[in-house]
């Protein structure tokens, strides 16, 4: 019976700690800030239409706080499909999954500029 007893503690000691493991803390994906993902995207997929010095005309985004006031707005527009109205960027493929993914995790990660 002390040899169950034994096991059980064991057994119950090394499943509680497994699940304070700093591996699975090191798991978790880093923090998305504008500066170090968002501006990069929109550099390169909404150029020039949204970037007022490369001849564009339209609402500009390029500046964190235009970004950051406009965040829903451009989520909704690049998550619709090509052909749907308001549908980003406008005469281009639809952006992949993981591109929208940044700007979500953005929103989620509390749109840090830095």
């Amino acid at each position: 019976m002390r040899k169950f007893f034994i096991s059980a503690s064991v057994l119950s000691f090394i499943l509680m700690f497994s699940y304070c493991s700093s591996s699975k803390k090191a798991a978790k994906a880093a923090v998305v800030t504008y500066d170090a993902g968002v501006m990069a995207v929109i550099s390169e997929k909404c150029t020039p239409c949204h970037i007022p010095d490369k001849g564009g005309r339209v609402k500009p985004l390029n500046t964190y706080d235009t970004v950051r006031a406009n965040i829903d707005d451009i989520i909704r527009r690049i998550s619709l499909n090509p052909g749907e109205k308001g549908f980003m960027p406008f005469k281009h493929d639809k952006l992949s999954d993981s591109t929208i993914a940044v700007f979500k995790q953005w929103k989620e990660d509390g749109l840090r500029e830095k």
